[in-house]
């Protein structure tokens, strides 16, 4: 037992209530007392303190798969911490509600999930820490995970792209295109689309219209003049805010993710009527991520867009974080960079000839997971096994480690 105030909760427990009315009784219990709902928050907050002086990128509690426990992320592992005793589950409810404004809390009970953005301030010397939380059910039970946002942008040029690369998701070079970050969730692509804004905002004089759900790190307008639009309490889509941002005189527009064929077809006509387009997707590989797209629509649309991907794709940039020597992590990517081949091999429904290609296309910057892989194995960054486990084509991954 936690939290003073633990039995009074426990007398709001009674036989047969369900889930829905225990989690509302609790959030009106909180309410109507300040000093509970403080005391609820204060260990939300030791929970994230924690997570700043052990370095980890998530935070879950809640559920019943957590065992009463609190589980943390650090280097790629997620384990149960020792540091905090156990907590009940009804204290749980507590405290992740007591983080929720009205909003998110008539979200939640409404859809039984929720994403919000979180600022907390960890010190008079710093800026504010921002969290990325997901609030869900878990067998009639509140869980919830944390991911914490970087406090800085990591510079594109750290994340070891060629230079090829880098000028074709620079505005000045290329003003018409979409560029695609693909990985797992937490692959680094918001970390990897921050930077790509960042060295616009840097370079360019140009307008950003970014939409997120939620909006994680908050770019500062610098030549660029940034608009940030959170989906939810600024705007009702994904594509609406896609089609929307047509409105708005922009240069850049940034969708946080791609979830739907509606948002994919808003995708393509934004970035066919000449702008300069970034968004993420959850696969593995640039061939994955064709592939998706276009099984994404009905059989007799495919051809369509085979061809309207083709005209508008950039480039696309698959990435792994894999564990280092050290117990790190460290990026392992894959790049598509479209050329006429490429173009013709999608439109075509050729998309099996793309892998070749990207293997060949190391002087147009291209290269394969596999490749990167080896790479990092020959500079002694990972071991041979890591590069072979995190491969997607391990049989090409083992022939090109036969060599070094």
């Amino acid at each position: 037992m936690q939290l003073s105030f633990f039995k009074t909760l426990r007398s709001l427990k009674s036989f047969n209530i369900s889930p829905q009315d225990l989690f509302e009784k609790i959030d009106a219990a909180l309410e109507s007392n300040i000093q509970w709902k403080e005391e609820a928050k204060a260990h939300l907050m030791k929970f994230l303190y924690y997570m700043k002086e052990i370095d980890a990128s998530d935070i879950d509690f809640g559920g019943r798969g957590v065992n009463n426990k609190i589980w943390y992320r650090v280097n790629g592992s997620k384990r149960a911490s020792d540091h905090f005793p156990n907590y009940d589950s009804l204290e749980i409810i507590a405290i992740i509600l007591s983080c929720l404004n009205k909003r998110h809390k008539e979200d939640f009970f409404k859809n039984k999930n929720v994403d919000f953005p979180l600022s907390i301030t960890m010190s008079e010397y710093e800026s504010p820490a921002r969290f990325r939380g997901d609030v869900y059910l878990e067998q009639d039970d509140i869980a919830v995970n944390f991911r914490r946002i970087n406090p800085f942008v990591i510079m594109l040029q750290d994340l070891g792209f060629p230079e090829q690369i880098e000028q074709r998701l620079n505005l000045q070079n290329e003003k018409f295109g979409l560029t695609l970050v693909t990985g797992i969730t937490g692959a680094g692509k918001s970390t990897t689309l921050d930077a790509i804004i960042d060295y616009n905002n840097r370079t360019n004089y140009a307008h950003i219209v970014i939409i997120g759900h939620p909006i994680e790190f908050l770019h500062n307008s610098d030549k660029c003049l940034i608009r940030h639009r959170d989906v939810g309490p600024d705007v009702l889509s994904f594509r609406n805010g896609t089609i929307e941002a047509l409105r708005q005189d922009p240069d850049i527009i940034v969708v946080g993710e791609i979830r739907d064929n509606t948002t994919i077809a808003a995708l393509l006509e934004i970035t066919d009527s000449g702008h300069k387009t970034f968004s993420t997707l959850h696969t593995s590989s640039a061939i994955d991520s064709l592939h998706r797209i276009i099984a994404e629509f009905p059989p007799v649309e495919q051809p369509r867009i085979r061809k309207r991907l083709a005209e508008t794709l950039s480039v696309i940039i698959s990435q792994k974080l894999v564990p280092t020597i050290e117990g790190k992590l460290t990026l392992a990517k894959e790049i598509l960079s479209i050329k006429p081949s490429i173009r013709a091999a999608i439109i075509n429904d050729n998309i099996s000839e793309v892998y070749q290609m990207i293997n060949e296309g190391a002087n147009e910057g291209m290269i394969t997971m596999e490749q990167d892989l080896a790479n990092l194995f020959a500079a002694g960054r990972i071991t041979r096994e890591t590069a072979v486990s995190f491969a997607n084509n391990k049989k090409r991954v083992q022939q090109i480690l036969a060599y070094i």
